[in-house]
This record gives C-alpha cells, structure tokens and sequence, in this order.
C-alpha cells in the first residue's frame, strides 16, 4: 500500500501534469526507439495522436522501424522540444517513457478509434494511409517516463497513466560525489 501523498507532492503534481499535459499536445511527432531481431536498435520518429489510452501511430510495413515492432513490442518513446524554442540546446524539454507497442488490428473498434484521433489530428493523410495494406496502426501504451524540464528539474513518471510524480533530486546518475562519499581509485 502506498503512502499518503504530502501537500509538497500534490502541489507538485497539480503543477506539473497539466504542463506535461501540454507539452504532450504541443508535439505533433515523436521521437521512436525499436530493437531489430539482429538487436541493432533503430531511431526513428512518426506522427502520433494521442487517446485516453495510449498514443496512436501509423507505420508502414516497409520501414525499418515497422519491421522491428513486428518482432518486439518495447518501444522507448521521446516528445522533445523544438531547439530554435529551447532556452539550451543542453537542457531541452523532453517526455521520454518505455511503452509497449500494440498492433492493433484492422476492422476493429479500437482500429476506428486510432484512426479516428489521427484523422482528427491531421486531416485525410491519415486516412488514406491506413486504408494503405503496408500500413499498420500501432497503439503505444506507456509505462514508466520521465519528464525533464531542465537542468537539475527531472521528474520521473510511474503508476496508471503516468500520473504519480517524483522529483529526482539525485541527478542523472545517483547521488553526486561529496568528500564524505568519494571513493579513492
């Protein structure tokens, strides 16, 4: 059972996940992770939409990364902000999470629903490609993310729909070295 969550942590998450919600809104692209069957991995991006329960791409059969979400479903996910808008190109903004890849499959409700959101989102073109037989709907369900907004101002995201909060204080890498916990090579 979890414990209660303290004013300072719900304030931080009043705060932060109608930001993230829109920075989520903000993007239109996504930055995709995939693993090859050879395990060489692949970076990519796609168009996304976003649903109540997951976010939705359309892949062709034909690319690189669309061969690699037939054979595995972990994906890793990035919304990155735009450089020309980034205060430094050192500290951009990003939302990155590990997801699963759903194929989901033609002919179905949740088919409509996919295609539905990107139509909505970006007009015919998705239509027209999912009508396409080389291209296949893909629903990405998140699980673990994090949130950074700057330097020393990373937030990891965990739970159901990401939404439990935790500020990582440590930095990137753990606890930074002081004297009293340095180790002598």
């Amino acid at each position: 059972m979890k414990p209660e969550m303290t004013e300072q942590e719900q304030r931080l998450r009043d705060k932060l996940l109608p930001e993230i919600e829109a920075f989520k809104q903000q993007r239109e692209t996504l930055q995709l992770a995939t693993l090859g069957t050879d395990g060489q991995p692949n970076a990519s991006y796609a168009p996304f939409a976003l649903a109540d329960d997951g976010f939705y791409i359309l892949v062709s059969d034909l690319a690189r990364h669309g061969h690699n979400l037939k054979h595995s479903s972990k994906v890793s996910v990035m919304l990155v902000e735009d450089e020309t808008a980034a205060k430094s190109v050192f500290a951009r903004k990003r939302l990155t999470f590990d997801a699963i890849a759903e194929a989901v499959p033609r002919d179905t409700p949740a088919f409509i629903k996919g295609v539905s959101v990107l139509s909505a989102r970006f007009g015919e073109i998705s239509d027209n490609l999912a009508a396409l037989t080389d291209f296949n709907l893909y629903k990405l369900a998140p699980h673990q993310g994090l949130y950074v907004k700057g330097f020393g101002q990373a937030f990891s995201l965990s739970g159901a729909e990401l939404l439990d909060v935790d500020w990582k204080r440590d930095g990137h890498h753990g606890t930074p070295k002081t004297p009293e916990n340095q180790q002598v090579a």
